[in-house]
């Protein structure tokens, strides 16, 4: 019988965060099993990412565990690292966007990421656009970089029952932050004309201000529904017209993903789609406001293409599940093991 491997694995989820990350996690977690009996994986975990606790305890309990192998599966880790590991990076939005971010965030990314991950024995992402991304910014050999798109539970797969609504609506789900790019969505809907009418619905916090008074025309209404579960999420996808999701740049796009499980017309900027789902999505150049008014227009002016585009997102998120994701882990896993 061939020896169990002991793999530790980095199973905080801690408030630093995003969804994408935590879902990521958590999914590695749910599915332990999965990787028996060739991988035996540990959680450890101790502290708050910047945390004492983060660079003493987490590493003290690596070393306890005695295992060969660590998996940090976000860029928040310790500075010290005595067991060789593998290190996912989700995206370099904040290196690509700099200017969004305060510069504490940059130096972090120069200082800790990219001595980490070139000392990483694999680099995990999500989809091959980031292999360049993790060269240029990183300095990392692309020869080490692994490709393992994220994916869904199966529940997204199964019928689901739309809300009630006064009205159609197009959906967005996602955090309001800069390079998501709302402002351009929000443009794009305000521009259709008079007669097309979705109510734009947003998760999260209604931060919009006085944008409601610049945007909403012809009795159409943005409206943020505020944090909500993973079944209210299915519910909001199947109701939707049309997922829009306007990010300048995306390592996955998670919920373009669930959206297309789910059976939703996905609209995208096409710097944010990864290559599994490109073929079932309708983009548009970043920031081009006239693009998005024009692929909403689509939805009713088009019914072929968006049945096709439909038809092939159900396929693409049909082999998209957290189980695959799961089992190609544990091959990088092996792959380093046995080297």
């Amino acid at each position: 019988m061939a020896r169990m491997a002991r793999v530790a694995i980095d199973a905080r989820l801690t408030r630093q965060m995003s969804v994408g990350m935590k879902a990521y996690t958590q999914a590695l977690l749910d599915r332990r099993s999965l990787l028996a009996p060739e991988i035996d994986l540990i959680p450890c975990g101790h502290g708050e990412n910047f945390s004492i606790a983060e660079q003493v305890l987490l590493p003290l309990e690596i070393a306890r565990s005695q295992v060969e192998l660590v998996h940090y599966p976000t860029q928040y880790l310790p500075l010290v690292r005595r067991v060789p590991y593998v290190l996912t990076i989700h995206d370099l939005i904040h290196c690509r966007f700099a200017e969004f971010y305060e510069a504490k965030v940059a130096w972090y990314y120069r200082a800790v990421v990219a001595p980490a991950a070139r000392r990483a024995k694999r680099i995990i992402v999500g989809d091959d656009r980031s292999i360049e991304d993790c060269e240029r910014y990183l300095g990392v050999d692309t020869a080490r970089v692994r490709v393992v798109p994220l994916g869904i539970e199966r529940s997204f797969l199964e019928p689901v029952p739309a809300p009630s609504v006064e009205r159609p609506y197009l959906f967005y789900a996602g955090n309001h932050r800069e390079h998501k790019d709302l402002p351009t969505m929000l443009a794009g809907w305000a521009a259709l004309p008079e007669g097309v009418d979705y109510d734009m619905l947003v998760t999260g916090a209604d931060d919009f201000g006085d944008l409601h008074a610049r945007y909403e025309r012809f009795g159409r209404r943005l409206i943020a529904c505020g944090d909500i579960d993973e079944a209210m999420l299915r519910r909001c996808y199947a109701g939707a017209s049309a997922l829009v999701h306007p990010a300048l740049w995306e390592g996955f796009g998670l919920t373009m993903l669930e959206a297309m499980a789910v059976g939703t017309p996905v609209i995208a900027c096409s710097d944010a789609v990864p290559k599994p789902l490109a073929a079932a999505a309708v983009t548009f150049a970043p920031r081009d406001v006239s693009a998005v008014t024009r692929a909403i227009e689509s939805l009713r002016g088009e019914p072929e293409r968006w049945k096709e585009r439909v038809a092939a997102g159900r396929r693409a998120a049909s082999e998209l599940t957290w189980d695959r994701f799961a089992r190609r882990i544990a091959a990088v896993y092996a792959e380093v093991l046995a080297s």
